[in-house]
């Protein structure tokens, strides 16, 4: 039987594919390192069993870390944070923080003999190989993989110009249903609030909790200013605590600006005097438009104050 028709149709809907988006699947691995389970693999060989749990289930956990001029920022509050996913979860971590630590900074060797000296890990801890079902207890050993990758959110032109963000109707997953503190694989509630940022033309989705308060973007946190005060939203409507999200709180601090953890409503953020997102692939990014009604400031003058003061802590 010939397959030669079906082969073309596969590279034909791949280059329609790369055509449609503008990426190119090859260059994603570009300048890329991986690490997984104990060996450092080309990203073009790297590879998990298909009976993976955390890809058959999402069962498991993950952390973003970024790293400047080859030094990891925040390595400590990161790893903390993957040890409390993990035990909600009830995973364990077969390697000590002292022995990630070395595999991580393996990668950023890796990295700077290619003078890249500022990128991102995805540090993942899977359930493990286990039989199909979701009962965890076929798993007998867990996975950690750790990507090295160059990421950039938003162009140099989007970070001056501000973000165009829509009010998603996708609910963020309330907390008595499941902790938002669990960073786990399973990012479908927020791809599909993404989706519909990307279909109606906007950057990015900003979340509801199930009471109709804001929670969060897609994949980073939100501050509100107005009149001169700095609000976010508490950890209790249902939102990661984010680790840059920390260090702006202590940022503003520093600078002479409480930030109140509170309870927003939409009406605050189409009235605010600026609104930016903070995240660790995304850093700070200022916000300048949310539904078609237009921020104040976009860049504002305190976002200008903390996005510098952020920038000083790995210059």
């Amino acid at each position: 039987m010939n397959n030669d028709g079906d082969k073309q149709s596969c590279i034909s809907d791949d280059n329609r594919n790369h055509e449609q988006t503008g990426i190119n699947p090859k260059s994603i691995m570009n300048n890329s390192y991986c690490w997984i389970d104990g060996v450092v693999v080309n990203p073009q060989e790297a590879t998990i069993s298909v009976f993976d749990h955390g890809l058959l289930y999402g069962d498991g956990v993950f952390e973003g870390i970024r790293f400047y001029k080859g030094k990891m920022f925040r390595l400590e509050a990161h790893l903390s944070r993957l040890r409390d996913s993990l035990a909600a979860l009830s995973i364990r971590m077969p390697y000590s923080d002292t022995e990630i630590e070395a595999a991580l900074n393996k990668l950023i060797q890796l990295s700077l003999r290619e003078k890249q000296d500022n990128a991102y890990i995805r540090l993942l801890v899977t359930r493990g190989v286990g039989s199909l079902g979701i009962d965890p207890r076929s798993c007998v050993k867990s996975s950690v993989i750790m990507i090295l990758s160059p990421l950039q959110l938003a162009s140099s032109q989007e970070m001056q110009q501000g973000l165009k963000l829509m009010v998603s109707t996708v609910r963020r997953i309330s907390n008595d249903m499941l902790s938002p503190q669990i960073k786990s694989l399973n990012y479908l509630n927020n791809i599909l609030a993404r989706q519909q940022a990307t279909v109606t033309g906007a950057d990015e989705a900003i979340m509801l909790n199930a009471q109709g308060f804001v929670a969060e973007a897609s994949t980073e946190n939100i501050f509100v200013i107005k009149n001169g005060m700095i609000s976010t939203p508490a950890i209790t409507e249902g939102v990661l605590a984010g680790i840059t999200r920390a260090e702006v709180i202590k940022l503003a601090d520093a600078i002479g600006f409480e930030v109140s953890q509170t309870r927003l409503t939409v009406h605050d953020l189409y009235t605010a005097d600026e609104v930016f997102l903070t995240g660790t692939g995304a850093e700070l990014i200022p916000v300048r438009e949310i539904d078609g009604h237009l921020v104040s400031e976009c860049p504002g003058p305190i976002y200008i104050k903390l996005k510098e003061k952020f920038e000083c802590l790995f210059s």
